[in-house]
Order: C-alpha cells, then structure tokens, then sequence
C-alpha cells in the first residue's frame, strides 16, 4: 500500500516537473480518460490526484466493479456488450464460473467499519486472468490492483508525452533510441552527462544517415551516366545524314564511287 501510494506520488512529482510555466495537471490530465484507462470511479481519481486516499473497498466487490467496468466501456464493433458466455469460453471457463465471481462479494465486517481489508487473491484468480486477457490484453491484475497502482499505470502514457516533448534526455535513450538498460543506469549520472551520452548518440545516428543519403544519391548517379550513355549510342545509331543515308553510313562508298571510270571512245 505504501509502496503504491509513493509510486503515484512519483509519477504526479515528475509530471509536474514537466510541465513549464505556464502550465498546470489540468492542461494535461483528463480525469475521464484516467478513469476509463483504470477503472478506478472519477471522483476517487480526483481525490488521488490531490493526494487524498480513496474509500475503503473490499477486493472483491472492487473484482466486480471493475468487471463490470469493462462490459460497459469495453464493447463490441457493433456497440453492445460481450456476453457472460462469450468470455467464459474464451478462455476454456463456463458462464457459472463467471456467476461464482459475481457472487462471491464480501463485505467489511461491522456496521460503519472505515478499515481497508488486506489484499488477498480473491476469488477464482484463473478466472480473473481470463477476464483481463479477453479484454485486449489488459495487465495481469489490472482488476484487483489497489486504486493507486491503476492510475499510476493509466499516468504512465501521460508522463511518456511531455517526457518527449521536453525532449528530456532521458526520455530520449529509453523512447527514441531504445536504450532502456543504459537509461536504468542513467540516474547515476549528472544532467549535462546524460545530455552529452544522447548527443553523442544523434550525433552517430545523424552522420549514419548522411553516409546513407549520399550512398543513395551515387548509385542514383551511376544509374544515369549509365542510362545517358545507352540513350546516346541508341541516338547515333539512328540518326540519318541528308538523303536519307545514316550516320553510320559514313566512309561507305556510294554506288559507283570507286569503280573505274568508264572508256569512252
């Protein structure tokens, strides 16, 4: 739960970082879209968001919400919701399987009680992964993760953007170069040393495209002078010399040129 809590504090305190003057969560954060992407209610990631901590929910009925979550938001081409059947056997599971889940809800023990309960496997687990998978693949556990953990996970794509148009280096080696293990190691570094690695980097990559560029452009060339000598053989061949005759006619002796001259007596 702590550990949940701080990562989300994490995220929303780089975010932050990245925004600029001028700018605050709300130019880049669309609480609805939040909610869609974790299944987590809006008004619970509006409390996340100023850093209040959610109501009390047990595992289980969270399991159910966020099921039902997906059969609502989740639906098929033609705008109607999959069925119970459907998504049982996608994944070798019967409908009563699926009602078991539905079923299976507990309550906090006590009238009135505030405390959360721990987190457990809940039911059926199997059941859970084929639902989350049935679902365009969602993460394993995506349907029981703490509320924290969900919208951490929904932030990342956000933090991704303004990573990249901050052209922050070290978004630079973990998106645009796909240097992920060199980015981990990053924080052992000073700024201005990882701003000189991903120089280096561009600076590589840019003179390998230039190489390339010119490679390209020389055989382009070689195709030419190759294509212009063809085109100019193919022209001297037919070109005629007035009367008719062709230039390759030249030095031919006409008819009767070198005979001997007649004796005319």
């Amino acid at each position: 739960m702590r550990e949940a809590r701080r990562g989300l504090a994490e995220t929303l305190s780089h975010i932050d970082s990245l925004l600029g003057d001028g700018r605050s969560r709300e130019d880049v954060l669309d609480v609805g879209r939040l909610s869609l992407d974790s299944g987590v209610p809006r008004e619970v990631v509006e409390t996340l968001l100023e850093g209040g901590e959610p109501p009390a929910e047990d595992i289980t009925d969270r399991i159910v919400r966020r099921f039902g979550h997906l059969r609502e938001t989740r639906l098929r081409p033609d705008g109607s919701r999959h069925s119970y059947e459907e998504i049982a056997a996608a994944f070798g599971a019967s409908r009563a399987s699926l009602s078991n889940l539905l079923n299976s809800r507990r309550r906090t023990a006590g009238r009135g009680a505030e405390q959360r309960p721990g987190r457990s496997g809940g039911p059926l687990a199997s059941t859970q992964a084929g639902i989350e998978t049935f679902y365009f693949g969602q993460p394993n556990g995506w349907l029981s993760a703490e509320p924290e953990t969900a919208l951490d996970d929904a932030l990342q794509s956000v933090l991704r953007g303004l990573e990249e148009q901050a052209a922050d280096p070290m978004a630079r080696l973990r998106h645009a170069h796909g240097l992920r293990r060199l980015a981990a190691r990053a924080p052992q570094l000073a700024e201005e040393e990882i701003q000189l690695v991903t120089d280096w980097i561009d600076t590589i990559l840019e003179r390998r495209r230039a190489q390339d560029a010119r490679g390209a452009q020389g055989a382009q060339g070689a195709q030419g002078a190759q294509g212009a000598e063809g085109e100019q053989g193919a022209q001297g061949q037919g070109v005629r010399r007035p009367g008719g005759q062709r230039a390759q006619d030249q030095g031919a002796p006409t008819p009767g040129a070198d005979a001997p001259p007649r004796d005319v007596r």
